[in-house]
């Protein structure tokens, strides 16, 4: 993974009721490190939608937690042409980690809605919003690799959201 990405499955408590998941602590430095959440966030959308690419220029963290359906997280260095892809879903939880100097955004995958709730360690500034934005097919965006490998097919071609690996 690129340097500051982290992955951190949670634990669902299952009872008779139902479930139950603790998504953060102020304890939980493995994956906040010295991090503090400033504002929560909540997003739906549907299948197939592309939200991509920004990235902060002021400090900002993202963390991604997807509470229903899936989605392809994706994270993309200019300086070194790599990119990361991480899928989450509600059926296997787990906070992503995006440092904001990357490239960022997500697409949903599958056949059902996708909802996200993202914590960020800035709060979003409404006249001056920290957000640089490109395309979401932005043919600039060419991976060297893809989670550290250079076989992938898709590495030395410009990044292509809907291609399917497997088949």
């Amino acid at each position: 993974m690129l340097p500051g990405i982290v992955v951190k499955p949670l634990s669902r408590h299952v009872d008779e009721r139902g479930n139950f998941t603790e998504i953060f602590r102020s304890d939980m430095k493995d994956i906040l490190g010295d991090d503090t959440i400033v504002q929560s966030n909540l997003s739906y959308s549907y299948p197939g939608v592309k939200r991509a690419w920004h990235r902060h220029e002021r400090g900002q963290v993202d963390y991604f937690v997807c509470i229903g359906g899936a989605i392809k997280i994706c994270a993309y260095d200019d300086a070194t042409a790599e990119l990361d892809e991480i899928v989450s879903s509600a059926a296997s939880l787990q906070v992503v980690r995006i440092p904001g100097y990357y490239w960022h955004g997500f697409r949903v995958v599958g056949s059902e809605p996708a909802t996200l709730v993202y914590f960020t360690t800035r709060l979003y500034d409404y006249k001056s919003p920290d957000e640089l934005r490109r395309p979401w097919d932005d043919p600039t965006v060419v991976p060297k690799s893809i989670n550290g490998k250079v076989n992938d097919p898709r590495v030395g071609k410009p990044w292509d959201w809907d291609f399917v690996l497997y088949k």
